[in-house]
């Protein structure tokens, strides 16, 4: 159910979105160098890698590293700064909902070079679940987690999910971006 919740949600919305993208894919290309499309790798359900989607925010000599490891603010664009503040930078995700490889709540997929994070998930089962574009690590704290906290409010989510607390999430999760709370920009 929620696979098909996922898919007819993410169509909708990829069709609602699209004169805005339209706009951001022609400032992107004038604001910076470079492809509108960020593609990297990540770890998805079952510890199997997949590319997600961004629309890119960072210049293209950006080092391949989450963004809590490096001085972001160094390599962010003009257009960046907005789309990661507001999250719009995350629409092509839609993408990888339709492909099956992420969910609308889950788990945010780990950086392939995330060891850590990956460790933790994987000795607590998180990795059985999809990832998703939003989550309760998202809605408390995002940026602002510790591996061990991001953790802990995905092991919440793998023993309390449901249908209810997803729609909870998303709900939060949009006054979460409102509010711009615990997102680096």
């Amino acid at each position: 159910m929620k696979r098909v919740i996922d898919f007819i949600v993410s169509l909708f919305l990829i069709i609602i979105f699209t004169p805005i993208v339209i706009i951001f894919v022609i400032w992107i290309k004038i604001d910076s160098k470079g492809p509108v499309l960020f593609r990297q790798k990540r770890v998805g359900q079952y510890g199997n890698y997949f590319t997600i989607y961004k629309f890119r925010t960072m210049r293209v000599d950006t080092p391949n590293l989450a963004s809590d490891l490096i001085d972001h603010r160094k390599y962010i664009t003009k257009s960046g700064n907005i789309l990661r503040k507001t999250s719009l930078d995350e629409i092509p995700q839609l993408l990888n909902i339709i492909n099956g490889e992420m969910s609308l709540v889950g788990p945010r997929p780990a950086l392939y070079n995330q060891y850590n994070l990956i460790d933790k998930r994987k000795k607590a089962g998180i990795e059985e679940l999809r990832p998703g574009l939003t989550g309760l690590a998202q809605i408390n704290g995002r940026d602002n987690l510790q591996d061990k906290d991001k953790v802990y409010w995905d092991e919440k989510y793998k023993n309390n999910s449901s249908l209810f607390l997803d729609i909870k999430i998303l709900i939060n999760t949009f006054i979460t971006v409102f509010n711009t709370q615990n997102i680096r920009g």
